[in-house]
């Protein structure tokens, strides 16, 4: 389709890791793409980045996501900062997209909404300065360190248990709660060194420089010193788009997908932390790679079929290539297009050499 203003081939809800790789591998392969964002999100919360090949420890969340954003941007995505308020399916089987002030019209419609943590109530340490949600991305920050788990379910128990890993000092704060994990995760847990603190929390003590947390207070009048911890509280899945379209939902609450993200509504896929799988930034970005292959691969336009070429005849010289003027031009004026700027500067370094070698 040749697109308009308001009218792509691919929309993308969400501009985490696994929206911005849809929509990355969608405008590079050729499609008219849109990226609606409306900022924040789990990744936008790290303080550092962890376990992404190529990317340092010190490159917060925002900044990776900026990147991200520009490279989306420098192959011809157009990005949208808003709130989707709703998704429909229009009689040409299109996708109609609603913003706080906008509409948009799509052929395949991607959801990368994610999903909230679940925050324990006050007093609390500071996020990402002793208070953490992803136990595989920020294990390895506290090696042998004082570590708390948040919680008084099957998660907090067997989080505390796993944490035993990397630490000899692990207690479980269940806040007054009484515990729900099971009899078995019970037993299982008494077989481990880990303290079950059931005083409530009063107080945070910080490090005045870092800012890190040093010491919580309990209701007792005790304090134990800890670097950081988890709160194992669940989530809260960002599924109302998905479920407007009738998408199906697993029983965890996220939405049923295949393994290249297609949901049971024909035409809608759904990457990243909204799935079910490990919340992790590198699966997220894979998630977000093998959903853009897989819309490529069904609305690109050759090779033609079999059928259609004995109903509409075979490919004509005029209709190629597929991909508009527009992303054209943007793919030839790419720094990673053969015949663009590269080339130039590989061809004028080739001459200095020439010169040289003449001198």
């Amino acid at each position: 389709m040749s697109a308009t203003d308001d009218e792509y081939e691919i929309a993308v809800v969400g501009g985490g890791p696994a929206g911005l790789t849809t929509a990355l591998y969608g405008a590079r392969l050729g499609h008219e793409t849109v990226l609606i964002d409306r900022g924040g999100g789990r990744a936008a919360m790290m303080a550092d980045t962890h376990n992404v090949i190529g990317v340092t420890e010190e490159t917060s969340g925002n900044e990776f996501l900026a990147t991200g954003l520009e490279q989306v941007q420098s192959y011809g995505g157009t990005f949208e900062r808003g709130f989707v308020t709703d998704v429909e399916r229009t009689d040409a089987d299109r996708f109609r997209l609603t913003t706080n002030d906008a509409e948009i019209l799509a052929d395949r419609v991607v959801l990368a909404t994610g999903f909230s943590d679940k925050r324990p109530d006050p007093p609390l340490p500071r996020t990402g300065r002793g208070l953490h949600y992803c136990l595989h991305c920020d294990a390895y920050m506290f090696v042998d360190e004082s570590v708390y788990v948040m919680g008084h379910g099957e998660a907090a128990a067997h989080v505390a248990m796993i944490m035993l890993n990397v630490t000899d000092e692990v207690d479980v704060l269940t806040r007054g709660a009484e515990p729900t994990w099971s009899d078995e995760t019970a037993a299982q847990l008494e077989a481990h060194p880990v303290d079950i603190i059931h005083e409530e929390v009063t107080g945070v003590e910080n490090d005045p420089d870092s800012g890190w947390l040093e010491a919580l207070e309990f209701g007792d009048g005790t304090r134990r010193e800890y670097r950081g911890g988890f709160p194992m509280y669940g989530s809260d899945y960002n599924t109302a788009l998905a479920e407007g379209l009738g998408c199906d939902l697993t029983e965890g609450g996220e939405i049923d997908v295949d393994d290249h993200g297609r949901t049971s509504e024909d035409g809608v896929f759904a990457v990243g932390d909204i799935t079910p799988g490990h919340n992790q930034v590198p699966v997220a970005m894979g998630q977000g790679a093998k959903a853009g292959l897989a819309i490529h691969k069904e609305i690109r336009e050759f090779p033609r079929s079999k059928e259609d070429i004995a109903r509409d005849g075979p490919v004509e010289p005029d209709e190629v290539p597929a991909i508009s003027p527009e992303l054209m031009a943007t793919a030839i004026a790419h720094e990673g297009h053969a015949g663009g700027p590269r080339k130039e500067v590989d061809a004028a370094v080739e001459a200095d050499r020439s010169a040289a070698d003449d001198d």
